[in-house]
C-alpha cells in the first residue's frame, strides 16, 4: 500500500487553532508556512522575540485545555487572524498590531483557568515557527496509530488532539517510530525524521469541547511503555505538498 497524505494542518498561532489546507510548499530548514508564526507568552514568561524559547513560556493547551477547541483562519494577504471557539463569538485581529492585543487578551481569558499565568503578549521569532523543538519542525503522524490508540481507550478519537501538521495512513502502527535518522519524501518536499514527539496533557482535551475526557498519555505509557506518537522532521529539500500525494520513505 502507498501512503497518501490525507491531511494537512497549520496552527498559526501556536496553541490557539489548527487551519485545514489542501496544499502547502515547504521550505528547506523552515517550519511549515504559517505554522506557530505567533505564540502567546505569558507573565512569567522569559520569552522576548529574540529567538526560539521553549515552550513552558506560552500558554498552551496542557495548562488550558479549553484552547484545544479553538479552530483558526489565518489571511495570508492580510495577516488577519480570526478564531472561533464554541464558547465565544469570532474574533479576527491582527497579531502584529498592539492595537489588537487587548481585544485577543480579552476573547482568550475565559478561556484559561483562574490560578494560571495570565497572557501578556504576543511574540513572533522571525524566519522560524515557535515549535516546540528547539529546530524548525514539521510533525508527521500515523493515521494507523492513530487507530491502535483508540482500540486501546475503548472508543474514537479526534486526530486533532494531536495537532499534527501531515497526517497519512501507513497500514501499522508505530511504523514511522522506525523513520529516525532515515529520509521521507511527501509530494515534492523530503524531510529528515529527527525525533519522536513525546506527548502533553493537551491530548486528553477534547479538540471540539475542551474537556479533558480521554487519559491519552496513561494509555500511551500502559499499553507501549511511552509516551510518544508522531514524528518530527526537518525540510531538507523544500516543494509543494498537496492532500493525496505519495509518503515514500527514502
Amino acid at each position: 500500500m502507498t501512503a497518501k497524505v490525507s491531511e494537512i494542518w497549520r496552527h498559526p498561532l501556536k496553541s490557539h487553532g489548527r487551519e485545514a489546507l489542501e496544499s502547502v510548499t515547504m521550505i528547506a530548514g523552515q517550519t511549515m508556512p504559517g505554522d506557530r508564526v505567533w505564540a502567546v507568552a505569558h507573565e512569567a514568561s522569559q520569552a522576548d522575540g529574540s529567538g526560539w524559547s521553549p515552550c513552558q513560556n506560552f500558554t498552551r493547551g496542557a495548562k488550558a485545555p479549553q484552547l484545544m477547541a479553538v479552530s483558526a483562519r489565518l489571511d495570508d494577504a492580510t495577516g488577519r487572524l480570526t478564531l472561533s471557539h464554541p464558547l465565544q463569538t469570532d474574533l479576527t485581529f491582527d497579531p502584529e498590531n498592539p492595537a489588537d492585543l487587548q481585544r485577543f487578551l480579552d476573547w482568550e481569558k475565559p478561556l484559561l483557568p483562574a490560578n494560571r499565568a495570565a497572557s501578556t503578549r504576543i511574540v513572533r521569532v522571525p524566519g522560524r515557527g515557535m515549535t516546540d523543538t528547539d529546530f524548525p519542525s514539521i510533525t508527521l503522524c500515523n493515521r494507523a496509530s492513530h487507530r491502535a490508540v483508540e482500540q486501546a481507550i475503548g472508543h474514537e478519537l479526534s486526530p486533532l488532539r494531536w495537532r499534527g501538521n501531515i497526517w497519512f495512513d501507513l497500514g501499522e502502527a508505530w511504523v514511522e517510530n522506525a523513520w529516525l535518522g532515515r529520509e521521507v519524501q511527501i509530494g515534492g518536499a523530503v524531510f529528515a525524521v529527527r525525533e519522536r514527539v513525546t506527548r502533553c496533557l493537551a491530548t486528553a482535551a477534547n479538540p471540539e469541547t475542551g474537556e479533558r475526557d480521554a487519559d491519552t498519555l496513561k494509555t500511551l505509557k500502559e499499553n507501549w511503555g511511552h509516551q510518544d506518537f508522531s514524528v518530527y522532521a526537518e525540510v531538507v529539500r523544500g516543494g509543494e505538498i498537496r492532500l493525496g500525494d505519495a509518503v515514500k520513505v527514502l
